[in-house]
């Protein structure tokens, strides 16, 4: 049986109304700049693979992503501090949970927003 997955609350009414900040005269800067970190031992390769899966939690807590008009960034850094060099099953679990802590991250900046004079859109607690 094939699994069915539902969002977890329905979109916004104006969801469909994507606003871009080249287009619409009244939209600011919406890029989404991050850093993701570990304290194991990451080549520069490995650091890469952590920033482009840490980048999938904004799939999970942006709409919309990953369009021609974002900048959207994330660092990896890793202080290798923990000595830990990783295995690759390890690895494959460290990427999976940098995408879900990215996305957690993400919503809980949005649900903390305190509004701003001037700010074009509502935050979330006003919503």
């Amino acid at each position: 049986a094939a699994l069915v997955r539902r969002a977890s609350a329905p979109m916004p009414e104006d969801a469909k109304r994507i606003l871009l900040k080249f287009r619409d005269k009244h939209v600011g800067g919406n890029t989404t700049i991050a850093v993701i970190a570990t304290d194991a031992l990451l080549t520069k390769a490995a650091a890469k693979r952590l920033a482009i899966s840490a980048h999938d939690g904004f799939v999970r807590a942006i709409w919309p992503t990953h369009t021609p008009a974002d900048g959207d960034l994330v660092f990896a850094l890793a202080t290798g501090k923990s000595g830990i060099e990783l295995a690759p099953n390890d690895a494959i679990e460290l990427y999976a949970v940098a995408g879900a802590t990215m996305a957690r991250a993400i919503s809980r900046g949005v649900f903390a927003a305190t509004p701003a004079d001037g700010d074009l859109f509502p935050v979330w607690s006003s919503r």
